[in-house]
């Protein structure tokens, strides 16, 4: 598997999973670009990280159509023909639906759904010219089990893989492959701000006994961008250590 003379655009790729995505695509031979919303020193070290050369990083924030479609307008201008669009940032902003203020549930559709549809649109007509495309969405296990506390995210990333489902069947005919990867508890910064409760949750559920790590999730990505995934289309590919199982 390699990626060689790809050219693969990553959201939120400056800390935790797509950190590890753009590290992984890079050692396979991509030529990455990558967001970051924050953290510009965080971005250019991971910049600096990869190996390879011709690697860019922007500021943009996913929930803005005019920042979206202006970044991704200058990386085609750089790469011409983009072959992978991972749409990884995303936010948290869990409470109890009774204590849920209305601004936390929309921030979070604006980011984790509004922002796919944002990317994939600004990309479409370039991915269709490649016509040997594909585009990997970070969705989560709680997409397809819930989680209490979570219904604004688990309903963002529910939404987010029948999203997939759609444009998978919208531009196959066009050879652009549309998938989704739905980590369980992986170690990140997000990760990191759960509560014990939450926490505790997990630890108990995982068969393999383990949280995972960021690179695990980026094997699975680098897979889907790759030549050897070339029938895969439409699918949520779970990396959960087993978590969905319960």
């Amino acid at each position: 598997m390699d990626l060689k003379g790809k050219n693969i655009f990553i959201t939120g790729g400056s800390r935790g999973i797509g950190a590890g995505i753009a590290k992984k695509c890079a050692e396979l031979g991509a030529r990455v670009a990558f967001t970051y919303s924050s953290a510009e020193a965080q971005a250019q070290a991971v910049l600096a990280s990869l190996p390879g050369s011709g690697h860019l990083t922007f500021k943009m924030n996913v929930t803005s159509k005019e920042e979206v479609d202006s970044v991704c307008g200058r990386v085609i201008e750089a790469f011409g023909e983009v072959h992978g669009v991972v749409n990884n940032a995303g936010i948290t902003k869990d409470q109890l639906i009774l204590r849920m203020k209305d601004e936390d549930f929309d921030a979070v559709l604006k980011a984790n759904l509004y922002g796919p549809y944002y990317v994939s649109k600004a990309f479409a007509k370039n991915l269709l010219r490649t016509k040997n495309a594909s585009v990997v969405n970070i969705s989560s296990v709680i997409g397809s089990s819930g989680n209490a506390g979570q219904a604004n995210y688990a309903a963002s990333k529910a939404g987010i893989e029948g999203f997939t489902r759609s444009l998978a069947l919208e531009l196959g005919s066009r050879n652009v492959r549309f998938n989704a990867v739905a980590p369980g508890y992986i170690k990140s910064d997000m990760t990191d701000a759960l509560g014990e409760d939450q926490l505790k949750f997990f630890s108990e559920k995982i068969p393999l006994g383990r949280a995972g790590e960021a690179h695990e999730v980026a094997q699975t990505v680098a897979f889907l961008l790759s030549d050897a995934s070339s029938y895969i289309t439409g699918q949520t590919i779970h990396v959960n250590g087993g978590l969905y199982l319960n």
